[in-house]
């Protein structure tokens, strides 16, 4: 059983408290799971220390090979976020690695085969546990051929779920770890299953792969169809964030239609355009056309396009109203500027709704109840913007497929909806109210890929940034494009030894991963420094419509998007590295961004690199986030060298470092409240400007007078190193609330312009005391601020008065990326300071203590 030519499949599950480990031994021709091993271990919340460690040690102790893992399974969920996206990571970063097909399975369906093994039969239900009172209950029928799923993923208050079950005709045998809390409120809805059945285990997960298997549901040998890029968790809710807004956004009053913005310094009589202002300030795609979840005040609005568009069949304002609240409902519509404007306009312009769609989920689909555009307005894409929008919020209340009637005679809807994969099913005779016959359509969730996880990917300058097509004269070239040559021994030789030969020049290669805040990023440094990739992908459009950064959005997208930017990574630096192909295995360490930083953002990136890095038996390194931001002055100057001083400053840092040595810093001052960039955005946000507000700030205040307003310097004065801007932001509201009150009209590009002066001159003060206190002619700037003109022109002349050199990183350095992150690797390499598998992520560690 354990020769090296035999295929293994690994499956795993940490979406609860206990990780379930199963190894089983594959068995093509009878489309069987032949167990190996299945082993369950408490975690207690420490599933991202402990997992990789137990396979580790599962594979060693039966002599098996990493190369001999044909197949990865983990658990999707539902279950608890954080631990769902544990595994579901960590699958993806060993089969991004080993290139092998990747599946989710059901924690739940898992949970209901440990059921059947143990011979129950008859009904039953799985009731995991949600938090929040919560639970995720499914009803099963178990017989001797199998189960059989009679419902899809769904979450409800525990005592509703138990008022269901007690109701129901015939009684249950119940399993699930939601018995440990609420044991007395099912004690009447049926029998409760053995303890030991309550908890996923590795045996479960075999047999529901196996029984994938012989469905045609996964093929464990089948990589294309397995990618890592599909396997997503079972969420069954949106982020609270998203259901608070849509709670918020279907009561039509003033406050509710502001979404992530404020008004404070707006007067009454411009709140009306208030709503305007939201969208105004969301992301325009490239026609210009911005997309939002649909709110109370535009139920008119659509209510009139219906009886334009849709006839007697249209829905009244009242029925669009009733909609809204709906938790199994989604509803999105498209804005476009009115004429004489354009999306980039301020919040004074006024939108135009042109096309809207609403979706209803029920038993693991989303109905389409809606979707138009006005005429005008069509052939530019919006029908399908919508409905990717729908797609995805309904992917996460748990629908996997899509239904819809469409007019039997609208042959360009139907044309539409096949090009979407949508197939005809029959037809609902005489369904419209003019008689007309509707054509039944389904077909997959029409969720946007052409891009990653719904973001535009980056590829920074820095790393050689546009593709590089390999020279066409080149041996290995030539051969992978040529038959002819492929089929010449001594010219496919030759073309593998160049591709050898250039791998070899570049040496180590390193790649490393970023996932600290709402950035997924990937970049790959090679043994002399150059960053021969740096692609990111930024989540701000999904963050914009709150004010600022969701961190369970955040988490969500980076599992989304991590192998779709680790791909790309790979692919920019193979054309730049001019080989056909880069792969994993090509790579010398892997590593990641382990601290500071959201946690459930981090850990996707940790737990994937930890993944990667173990299925090749390479080094996993840690790097600190802030440490990332000092090495992104090598960026653009690659030969400095400490001492120096670095200035950082970002939404979540502002702080005085000295470095005395690569590795060796020391922390002279830091905030003691609000950093540089959370100031800057709650102050947009209160100007009514929108999120990020650095830029819009920043560029508001190259219109104003720096001096107009006299905001105070907190602890210009105070002798130390310290600072705080907390002081000043309140200052800031405070005016505005008073200008407001005496009925006068803000000037917004002075405000702008004075705060922004009274940020820069108690930065540059603090960092004329640091370099003089060091004596360093160095001085850098590191963070998302370090992108501001101001600031950057500022320490400019500082550092022309006192004869110091000035390093700035490159602009698109300044934000969060994974290039800064892999120079710091790179020396972590050749230091040989790695991290081992039981390694986790941090929201807070002190840059100052040693590796």
């Amino acid at each position: 059983m354990n020769e090296q030519n035999t295929s293994y499949l690994l499956a795993f599950d940490t979406a609860n408290e206990v990780i379930a480990i199963g190894l089983g031994m594959l068995d093509a021709d009878d489309l069987a799971i032949v167990e190996v091993a299945s082993v369950e271990v408490e975690a207690h919340r420490a599933s991202n220390t402990q997992l990789l460690p137990r396979i580790d040690a599962l594979l060693a102790e039966h002599r098996i090979g990493r190369d001999q893992l044909a197949c990865i399974v983990c658990g999707r969920g539902p279950g608890s976020f954080t631990g769902v996206r544990i595994a579901m990571a960590t699958a993806k970063g060993i089969a991004s690695a080993l290139e092998v097909p990747l599946y989710g399975i059901s924690t739940l369906d898992a949970l209901a085969w440990n059921m059947q093994d143990a011979g129950l039969r008859g009904s039953a239900v799985v009731v995991a546990d949600a938090m929040r009172k919560e639970v995720y209950p499914v009803r099963f029928e178990l017989t001797d051929a199998g189960i059989e799923r009679l419902e899809a993923d769904n979450v409800v208050k525990a005592e509703v779920a138990a008022g269901r079950l007690t109701n129901a005709p015939s009684a249950s045998v119940i399993a699930g770890d939601a018995l440990k809390k609420y044991a007395e409120l099912f004690e009447a809805c049926g029998r409760f299953a053995d303890e030991a059945l309550w908890t996923p285990t590795g045996h479960g997960l075999l047999l529901a792969a196996q029984a994938a298997w012989r469905k045609g549901a996964i093929d464990p040998f089948d990589a294309a169809f397995g990618n890592p890029a599909f396997a997503l968790p079972v969420y069954t809710r949106l982020s609270d964030a998203e259901e608070n807004e849509r709670i918020r956004l279907s009561k039509n009053e003033p406050k509710n239609l502001r979404t992530g913005v404020q008004d404070a310094g707006i007067r009454r009589d411009q709140r009306a355009t208030a709503h305007d202002s939201a969208i105004a300030n969301a992301q325009a795609d490239e026609n210009g056309i911005v997309y939002r979840p649909l709110d109370a005040a535009h139920a008119g609005a659509v209510a009139r396009l219906e009886q334009e568009l849709m006839g007697s069949d249209a829905w009244s304002e009242s029925l669009v109203l009733d909609e809204l609240p709906r938790k199994d409902r989604v509803w999105w519509a498209a804005f476009a500027p009115s004429k004489g404007g354009s999306a980039s306009e301020s919040h004074a312009l006024s939108h135009q709704l042109v096309g809207y769609a609403g979706g209803w989920i029920v038993d693991g689909q989303v109905q389409i109840l809606k979707v138009a555009t006005v005429p005008e307005a069509r052939r530019r894409g919006i029908a399908r913007g919508l409905l990717a929008r729908v797609a995805s919020d309904a992917r996460d209340l748990g629908a996997k497929g899509c239904s819809l009637e469409v007019r039997a005679s609208n042959e360009g809807a139907q044309a539409l909806y096949a090009a979407l994969g949508f197939e005809v099913l029959g037809t609902r005779p005489k369904y419209y109210s003019d008689r007309e016959d509707a054509v039944i359509m389904e077909g997959p969730l029409p969720l946007n890929h052409h891009d990653v996880a719904g973001m535009e990917l980056m590829v920074h300058e820095s790393a050689g940034a546009c593709r590089v097509e390999p020279a066409a004269e080149s041996a290995f070239a030539a051969s992978a494009a040529s038959p002819s040559a492929l089929a010449n021994g001594a010219a496919s030789a030759a073309a593998s030894a160049a591709v050898g030969e250039a791998l070899a020049s570049s040496q180590p290669l390193i790649l490393a991963i970023e996932t600290s805040c709402d950035e997924t990023a990937a970049a790959i440094v090679d043994g002399s420094g150059s960053l021969v990739s740096d692609v990111v992908a930024s989540q701000i459009d999904f963050h914009a419509r709150f004010g600022g950064v969701v961190p369970e959005i955040a988490s969500r997208k980076h599992i989304e998007a991590i192998c779709g930017v680790t791909d790309e990574c790979l692919d920019v630096a193979a054309a730049r590295l001019e080989v056909p192909r880069l792969r994993w295995r090509d790579l010398s360490a892997v590593a990641v961004t382990y601290a500071p930083g959201l946690v459930g953002a981090l850990v996707v990136g940790v737990a994937f690199a930890k993944g990667a890095a173990w299925a090749l038996d390479v080094p996993f390194i840690g790097v600190n986030h802030l440490e990332g931001h000092i090495y992104a002055n090598k960026i653009a100057t690659p030969d400095i060298t400490p001492p120096l001083v670095v200035s950082l400053v970002s939404g979540g840092h502002t702080m005085l470092v000295h470095v005395k040595a690569w590795g060796e810093y020391e922390t002279m001052g830091s905030t003691l409240d609000d950093a540089v960039g959370e100031a800057f955005d709650k102050v947009a946000k209160a100007m009514g400007l929108g999120y990020p507000g650095g830029p819009v700030i920043s560029k508001l205040a190259a219109q104003g007078d720096p001096a107009a307003i006299d905001f105070p310097r907190a602890m210009l004065h105070s002798g130390d190193l310290r600072f705080s801007l907390s002081g000043l932001k309140t200052a800031v509201i405070t005016y505005l609330h008073n200008e407001e009150a005496a009925g006068r009209v803000v000037n917004k590009a002075d405000v702008a312009a004075s705060f922004q002066q009274a940020v820069i001159d108690v930065q540059v003060s603090k960092a004329e005391m640091a370099l003089k206190l060091t004596g360093a002619k160095e001085f850098c700037l590191g963070g998302g601020v370090a992108a501001n003109p101001a600031l950057r022109a500022a320490y400019a002349a500082l550092c022309e008065k006192l004869g110091v050199c000035l390093t700035l990183p490159p602009m698109s350095a300044c934000t969060d990326n994974a290039g800064m992150i892999a120079l710091v690797a790179l020396d972590r390499f050749r230091a040989k300071k790695f991290f081992g598998l039981d390694a986790d992520a941090h929201a807070h560690v002190n840059i100052d203590e040693p590796y």
